[in-house]
């Protein structure tokens, strides 16, 4: 068991189980207005960071970009001004 937690593959895979965990309860909150006027934006832009930090976890651990430091910088600027554009337009929209 405590060798399995050393495991970068399990480790990433509990990331991903407990952000995708927390993104189905904001929009759970959100869908069922229990989040109201502001709230609702800011869910909805938690709920597109941490889809952005689901997709950095994927990058790094299971495609193993972590160990091609040059791609994975890419993939992460790329990935971050993406996030970020779509955060934006979320924002004013």
């Amino acid at each position: 068991m405590a060798r399995a937690l050393h495991d970068p593959l399990i480790r990433a895979w509990a990331w991903l189980l407990a952000l995708s965990g927390i993104s189905t309860a904001l929009a759970v909150a959100v869908s069922k207005g229990l989040l109201s006027g502001a709230g609702v934006t800011i869910g909805g832009a938690a709920i597109l960071i941490l889809a952005w930090a689901k997709a950095n976890v994927i990058l790094s651990r299971y495609l193993g970009l972590a160990q091609a430091p040059f791609w994975h910088r890419g993939f992460r600027i790329t990935l971050g001004l993406y996030a970020a554009l779509l955060l934006g337009l979320y924002l004013i929209g």
